[in-house]
């Protein structure tokens, strides 16, 4: 293992829920007495330092608070309390079509969203090829991503993504969209990432998934951590938990 690629200090982030969208469900409410907004807690303060190269799962039930970490890693949400940090290039996919303009087409979106990952418009012209064979959309390159499935959406975003060659690579659920044959490629790059040294932090409810591709496990419950060790371990957690 190397250096320290992600650092996660005494971080904590709760949201507020309203439950009226009115002025006439206010006052309702008001005179009722019933409470208008909750404060929801999706993670209390927790500390997590990810090496250089490690292959993470972050796994838990509905509602633990995965996902919000991982956002929170991504820089897409802030942190209430704590910080947040992250070394070298990162690249992630956490929700279908992501960084994607729909009134542009397949091709102007592999400019956009790799320039907001990092490459310059040399870069991504000398990748180009690579990127759209990988992803394999045949004549929809041309097309506005507005008319594309969710299934054609991740492969253009995954293929994008991959092929910016990023020091810490996020995965949130997102190979659940798409046909098995794409889904095979994409574990299988994947694989390779963390073969060559990439760190990956991948949120998944796929155990066999996060076994195969990932060495520890982090399983938090009702935004507490309360696993941190081998992936198996980890895994063996939330199967006896049911």
């Amino acid at each position: 293992m190397g250096s320290t690629a992600v650092e996660i200090h005494g971080v904590s982030k709760h949201f507020r829920l309203r439950h009226t969208h009115s002025l006439k469900e206010s006052v309702v409410w008001a005179l009722q007495g019933r409470p208008q907004r909750d404060d929801f807690v999706a993670l209390h303060p927790l500390d997590l330092t990810i090496a250089q190269g490690e292959t993470v799962a972050l796994l838990g039930r509905n509602g633990s608070g995965k996902s919000t970490l991982l956002k929170l890693v991504a820089g897409v949400m802030t942190p209430d309390t704590g910080r947040v940090r992250v070394r070298g290039r990162l690249a992630g996919l956490l929700e279908v079509g992501a960084g994607f303009h729909p009134d542009l087409t397949g091709r102007e979106n592999v400019y956009l969203n790799a320039s907001i990952l990092g490459l310059d418009r040399a870069q991504i012209t000398a990748r180009f090829d690579e990127i759209v064979e990988f992803a394999d959309i045949g004549p929809f390159l041309d097309t506005q991503v507005r008319f594309y499935s969710s299934g054609m959406f991740l492969r253009l975003a995954f293929a994008v993504a991959v092929h910016t060659e990023p020091d810490v690579f996020l995965v949130d659920e997102v190979l659940a969209v798409g046909d098995e044959a794409f889904r095979a490629k994409c574990i299988e790059r994947i694989a390779r990432l963390g073969a060559e040294g990439r760190t990956l932090v991948v949120v998944s409810h796929d155990l066999p998934l996060v076994e195969q591709l990932c060495s520890r496990g982090v399983v938090l419950d009702r935004g507490h951590l309360v696993v941190d060790g081998a992936v198996t371990d980890a895994v063996m957690t939330l199967r006896v938990a049911g």
